[in-house]
């Protein structure tokens, strides 16, 4: 009995260089995407892919090494030519042409990145979770609370050491600072052009008092970037956000500001602060981590304490957001 016509044991040169990745962008290729996934839905179509990602291999060969019907097996190469996993190509036979199935990628992402939406700005942002600090000190009035109230005690430093801090959606003191420390996620090979943290704020007061300034001030790195006055500690309404289990008569809700890093300086809402410290002078490469740290210094002009808002309370619903511009 004669032996079926050998296969070819490499990947067909025109097939090679089309079909090096297959990049499936959630934005461009719904259709696709569909049927990849119900290619690969199949553990025969997966097994069959196993086979032939080193060699090419004919309909009838596949059909035996899997012990499944010729039949299947041309419905199953059917779905993954579809999905483009799969090229099949015409052989010589012993009678007549063979099908040949070779592997049609080398490689299967799927991005979740809308590279049409996010290439106008080339961003990236990170929400840190206010009581998600790495350092701290805190002087009464100080405290935390989240969606069920005041979290461990009132006007009590060591609250701040609690492990129920990481629900912290409000956070307050007199004197001190806190620090965030946020993965430097940098990418060394693009151009950066900003790099800014925001948060909404506001002053600390008995109660609360809608004209009390504090001078906040915020560090990147080590490096102060400059100095924020609030002007006040608001509570005559509701924060949008905020439950109804904290009562009125405290802080409710602070005001949006932004620190920036630009090539040319440090910026708090746009106006320049500090030119000294830029994105080239601020050790952004040195380390696995960007410091922000967010201080009431002891000398300043208006010691009116801080309260800091988390996505639940206040009226944004959002952290501390780092965004990093390229």
């Amino acid at each position: 009995m004669k032996k079926e016509a050998s296969v070819p044991k490499t990947l067909p040169e025109k097939s090679l260089e089309k079909n090096i990745e297959l990049n499936l962008s959630v934005a461009g290729h719904r259709e696709l995407i569909a049927a990849a996934g119900k290619a690969l839905s199949s553990t025969v179509r997966i097994d069959i892919l196993n086979l032939i990602k080193t060699k090419p291999l004919s309909l009838q060969e596949i059909s035996r090494i899997l012990k499944i019907p010729l039949s299947s097996t041309a419905m199953h190469i059917r779905c993954l030519e579809d999905a483009r996993l799969i090229i099949t190509e015409s052989q010589p036979g012993i009678r007549g042409s063979m099908r040949v199935c070779t592997c049609g990628f080398l490689s299967l992402h799927l991005e979740a990145y809308d590279k049409e939406t996010d290439a106008v700005d080339n961003s990236f942002v990170y929400d840190m979770p206010v009581g998600s600090y790495y350092d701290f000190e805190a002087y009464p009035t100080c405290g935390l609370a989240g969606t069920e109230g005041i979290i461990d005690s009132f006007d009590n430093p060591v609250s701040f050491y609690s492990a129920e801090r990481q629900n912290a959606q409000l956070i307050w003191f007199s004197r001190g600072f806190v620090e965030y420390r946020y993965p430097n996620k940098i990418n060394k090979l693009l151009t950066l052009q900003e790099l800014s943290f925001t948060l909404e704020t506001g002053s600390e007061a008995p109660g609360y008092r809608e004209s009390w300034p504090s001078d906040i001030t915020f560090l990147i790195n080590g490096h102060e970037a400059g100095t924020y006055t609030s002007p006040g500690d608001f509570g005559m309404r509701r924060g949008r956000l905020t439950p109804d289990i904290w009562p009125i008569g405290r802080s409710q809700y602070g005001l949006m500001v932004t620190v920036s890093l630009k090539p040319d300086g440090s910026y708090i809402n746009g106006s320049l602060t500090n030119p000294d410290v830029t994105l080239k002078t601020a050790g952004l490469y040195d380390q696995a981590y960007i410091s922000f740290e967010i201080r009431l210094k002891p000398d300043a002009v208006h010691p009116g304490g801080i309260n800091i808002f988390g996505e639940k309370y206040g009226d944004y619903p959002q952290g501390i957001c780092m965004r990093i511009v390229y």
